[in-house]
């Protein structure tokens, strides 16, 4: 588990100030699928995500989880709403068992001073703003099989990590559409699965698919790559 002084934010407090914190942070250890908090909650508390993973997601009025991030520790979570004083704008689930501080936001304040410690902050909200127009370009432009190749090339990591019904909610598909995808994937050439490993064979292609947001314009860009290869339908 991370300790306060490991996490960027606060090493540039002394240790003086370290131990102020730690005696007014509330550890809670959480199982996974717990829930920390609700889209709607208030809370006087900035959440620092010291163990384990989360996901912070909205929910449709169908109730349909639009899944916004995943954020493994050391992380700040829902500074916005302390700031702003507002409302939780997402909920947030552990997906592996895991422990937040709870640190009372009057002390968050307090050290508003130390200007280390405030460019933190600066820069963890503004990689949250980031993190927000990535999933709005995805979620608006980006076709199914978009999203699937982007991710696909950014973090292929997560296709040997996850499971398949896990991947589907990180891209907001449904499993079934997922399947599909990678079925269509592997029939033209693009990947292999072996043993649950993918391997990417065709990258330009995959990267085409992004690009012009369909497979139907990378056809000739497959029928190359199978050309160069020598594979047979």
């Amino acid at each position: 588990m991370f300790k306060l002084e490991e996490i960027p934010m606060f090493s540039a407090l002394t240790q003086e100030h370290i131990k102020e914190l730690y005696d007014q942070t509330h550890i809670k250890h959480f199982t996974k699928d717990s829930i920390v908090f609700y889209e709607g909650d208030k809370s006087n508390y900035l959440h620092i995500l010291l163990d384990g993973s989360i996901k912070l997601y909205k929910t449709t009025p169908k109730g349909t989880q639009i899944q916004i991030n995943r954020l493994a520790a050391p992380s700040m979570i829902g500074e916005y709403a302390c700031f702003e004083q507002q409302p939780f704008p997402a909920s947030c689930e552990f997906v592996t068992d895991g422990t937040m501080g709870l640190l009372p936001f009057e002390m968050v304040y307090k050290h508003l001073n130390n200007s280390d410690f405030s460019l933190e902050i600066i820069k963890s909200l503004t990689g949250k703003v980031a993190l927000l127009s990535a999933l709005v370009h995805k979620e608006t432009v980006l076709s199914s099989e978009a999203k699937v190749a982007d991710l696909m090339m950014q973090k292929l990591a997560l296709f040997h990590r996850l499971k398949n019904n896990e991947i589907a909610s990180v891209l907001n598909l449904t499993p079934e559409t997922f399947s599909r995808i990678m079925t269509k994937f592997k029939k033209e050439g693009l990947i292999k699965v072996e043993s649950h490993i993918v391997t990417i064979l065709n990258e330009d292609a995959l990267y085409n698919i992004v690009e012009t947001n369909t497979m139907k314009d990378c056809t000739n860009c497959i029928a190359h790559f199978k050309e160069q290869i020598g594979y047979k339908d």
